[in-house]
């Protein structure tokens, strides 16, 4: 679990990279004559919060290798970041392949954070077996 927790804290920090790049590139590219409030904040400020939920996830995983509570913490944002990534699905008219590969990173999140969630109960239980 350990080894899991620390490989998949790495992998969440490069996303959040990932998608910061992303959210930069996407508002540069945009015309200015076409940027409105909505398009701005709805398309940028969207991959931003997904990124910065891996982010959160990632450190999570990582500094709290041996407790059993962060692990259900870090499930917690990972299925925020889906909540997010399904919600903002069809965001960029512009650009789909952006938006297919939030989708795509939104069910990795969700696998994630279900994952995390059942292996830190797994864990509980097994510590309250040995203590019996």
């Amino acid at each position: 679990m350990k080894i899991f927790k620390l490989v998949i804290g790495i992998i969440s920090i490069l996303v959040f990279g990932v998608g910061i790049a992303l959210s930069l590139v996407n508002g540069f590219i945009r015309d200015d004559i076409r940027i409105t409030a909505e398009t701005l904040i709805g398309g940028s400020a969207m991959v931003l919060a997904f990124s910065a939920l891996f982010l959160f996830a990632g450190i999570i995983s990582i500094s709290t290798l041996k407790s059993r509570g962060g692990g259900i913490t870090a499930g917690v944002f990972y299925l925020a970041a889906a909540l997010i990534g399904f919600v903002s699905f069809g965001m960029y008219s512009d650009l789909k392949i952006w938006s297919v590969d939030l989708v795509i990173w939104a069910v990795i999140a969700a696998i994630l954070g279900i994952s995390f969630i059942i292996m830190s109960a797994i864990i509980v239980r097994r510590a309250r077996k040995q203590n019996t």
